[in-house]
């Protein structure tokens, strides 16, 4: 059999799957990850962790399987973290998070001195993601930056640690571009005169390539440890919601994707760059599929919250806090929750923090939750707008959802109702793995194009269709909403007297 690998170094843990090439899963396999939190707004992982989660994986797939066929293999992951490698391709920084708020100073600077430049060159206004993490390391962390030769993310890092490739060969694939404050990214190159700007050397920047180029081939030390053969081939890999988009068969334009997962992503898809210079909220990715373009925005964490709640307050699993929050009936009186427990990103508003507003002693655990659930739809909403601002005329027909918080039903009719638009599940939803597993097979030819791959790969399931008594009662509350987001940022940017 001719199978395709495909990993996903993500924030909850690495996923491994081999899939045929009809797009049936083999067999996959999980980890989970181990996050470390040495201080407030400090999240780190070790890289050297990541690759040998990956490696185990893999050869656990492969022994499942009982078959060592892979033709080919494809990483995707974290997107808008950092790692900082060594002129001999090794770590020599902690993976420095996506989830990390320590480089808020360097955002506000970067938005200050080129926030509109950044935003029209990169399609991203300047957030927690690449550009100031790079600021931040530069100017915190100075002896560790002198010896940094590039910054990559984890799955260009797994990937290159598997080929055993050192600083000088090291990679970004397109999908990333516009988290990096750097980029020219509808010319796929860096901005001279970005980095020029705020002194960053370009050598620090590394090569840039498509998601199915050929990045290099396994070593034999790493076939070893996966249990592949030694020279499979190795795609450049995308970042972790491009791989989930294609697993949704996004791959023609007006397709939207809700990635339902620890971050909570909303997405357009479409055949034009279009920068969000009105209101900074929509970035701008380019698509794994060639000539496509992914405005989107996210919330960070927005999916962890949920976790968060029925960890400390819930008592109960997902299914109990569900049922309660079904149970609640829209009313005038329900409590908000503002889902940007480590800062919002979309816009780039690092100071908020989460909240919840209108609470009362009639309360309880079922209103709470669903007001964590609901929190997402509002923000949605918001996205949405900003889209067909952006966009205007651009018909977006339905909202198809992937990640571990699809399967709530509750919430997919929330969304839907929210929205006014439908929503719908993926049948055989492999989300990442699924997505690089892909890229590796357009790789080496053994699947022709994205759109044909994913339109027989992602199979449509569930469809939830939004009511549309409810229309009138969600535009007031997302009203309310944004009218609470306003006034909490305003209150965290308070200048008080000392």
């Amino acid at each position: 059999m001719n199978l395709l690998a495909g990993l996903d170094i993500g924030t909850q843990g690495v996923k491994a799957a081999l899939y045929a090439a009809d797009g049936r899963c083999v067999v996959e396999a999980f980890e989970p990850s181990q996050p470390h939190r040495p201080a407030p707004g400090v999240v780190e992982e070790d890289p050297e962790f990541q690759l040998e989660s990956a490696c185990r994986l893999l050869r656990r797939c492969v022994e499942q399987a009982g078959d060592t066929g892979v033709a080919a293999l494809a990483v995707a992951g974290q997107m808008a973290g950092v790692i900082g490698i060594g002129e001999d391709g090794r770590a020599v920084t902690p993976y420095d998070s996506w989830l990390d708020t320590r480089c808020g100073l360097q955002i506000t600077r970067m938005q200050a001195e080129a926030g509109a430049e950044i935003l029209h060159a990169t399609g991203n206004a300047p957030s927690f993601n690449h550009g100031p993490r790079i600021l931040w390391w530069r100017e915190e962390r100075p002896d560790v930056f002198a010896r940094i030769a590039k910054f990559v993310q984890p799955g260009g890092y797994v990937a290159m640690r598997l080929c055993g490739l050192d600083a000088s060969q090291a990679f970004i694939d397109t999908s990333y571009l516009h988290f990096s404050g750097f980029a020219d990214n509808q010319h796929s190159r860096w901005s001279a005169a970005l980095c020029a700007r705020f002194g960053l050397s370009m050598d620090k920047l590394p090569r840039i390539v498509r998601p199915a180029e050929r990045a290099g081939s396994l070593t034999r030390e790493m076939a070893e440890s996966c249990g592949l053969r030694a020279g499979t081939p190795v795609m450049g890999g995308c970042g972790d919601t491009a791989a989930a988009f294609l697993a949704c068969g996004a791959t023609a334009p007006g397709i939207c994707v809700d990635v339902a997962g620890t971050a909570s992503v909303f997405a357009a898809t479409t055949d034009a760059f279009a920068a969000d210079l009105d209101s900074g909220t929509l970035g701008c990715g380019q698509s794994a599929t060639p000539g496509l373009w992914h405005p989107y925005a996210y919330i960070n964490g927005g999916g962890m919250n949920l976790e968060w709640f029925r960890r400390e307050f819930g008592g109960a699993d997902f299914e109990e806090l569900n049922a309660l929050a079904a149970a609640v009936k829209p009313s005038d009186n329900l409590p908000f929750f503002v889902p940007h427990l480590g800062g919002r990103v979309s816009p780039a508003w690092p100071s908020l923090r989460g909240s919840w507003a209108g609470l009362t002693w009639d309360h309880g655990r079922g209103e709470l939750f669903r007001a964590v659930l609901e929190s997402v739809a509002l923000e949605y909403a918001l996205y949405q707008r900003a889209l067909r601002r952006l966009l205007p005329g651009t018909l977006f027909s339905e909202l198809r959802i992937t990640g571990g918080g699809e399967r709530s039903s509750v919430w997919n009719q929330l969304k839907s109702d929210v929205l006014q638009t439908p929503i719908v599940q993926i049948e055989n939803g492999g989300g990442t793995p699924m997505g690089a597993a892909m890229v590796a097979g357009i790789g080496v030819g053994i699947l022709s194009d994205f759109p044909s791959a994913a339109a027989q790969w992602a199979q449509l399931g569930r469809r939830f269709e939004p009511a549309a008594a409810t229309a009138g009662y969600y535009q007031s509350r997302v009203a309310r909403y944004e009218s609470l987001l306003h006034g909490l940022n305003d209150w965290a940017n308070l200048d008080l007297p000392s």
